[in-house]
């Protein structure tokens, strides 16, 4: 695999982001016209199905799901062709009160010609994630 293909190095900054709790960096690597589905299709995370398009939705999108948690990223494997790579990861969410979900799926990142990331898509299920109660 190519390290230092384009979409890996997106999928990287994005990871990195994520897990720092930096919106300003995570929105700074999208195009302005990104999409984001995470997870693809209708699920409580995006009622039309139609995913979160450009950076505005993404930044709301941040704001009411991602603030308030915490979130871990474990890749298992990673796969880059062309200006996309795919990856094979389990997050780890700690929400607020002390709840913690937990899916794996398969992750996608493609970037444009910039090099910024025109989409990311999760492949997975809402029934594919797990939730335990944790204690303080």
């Amino acid at each position: 695999m190519n390290e230092e293909n384009p979409a890996m190095i997106a999928a990287r900054a994005s990871w990195s982001a994520v897990q720092r709790k930096a919106k300003d960096d995570w929105l700074a690597i999208m195009a302005d016209d990104v999409l984001f589905q995470d997870p693809i299709g209708v699920s409580p995370l995006d009622s039309t199905g139609k995913g979160h398009v450009g950076k505005q939705a993404v930044s709301d999108f941040w704001d009411k799901t991602m603030a308030p948690a915490t979130i871990s990223i474990e890749v298992h494997r990673s796969f880059c062709a062309g200006l996309e790579s795919a990856h094979l990861m389990t997050l780890t969410t700690d929400l607020p009160g002390g709840t913690r979900s937990t899916v794996t799926g398969i992750f996608t990142y493609r970037v444009n010609d910039d090099g910024k990331l025109a989409s990311l898509r999760g492949y997975w299920e809402m029934s594919d994630m797990s939730f335990e109660k944790g204690g303080d």
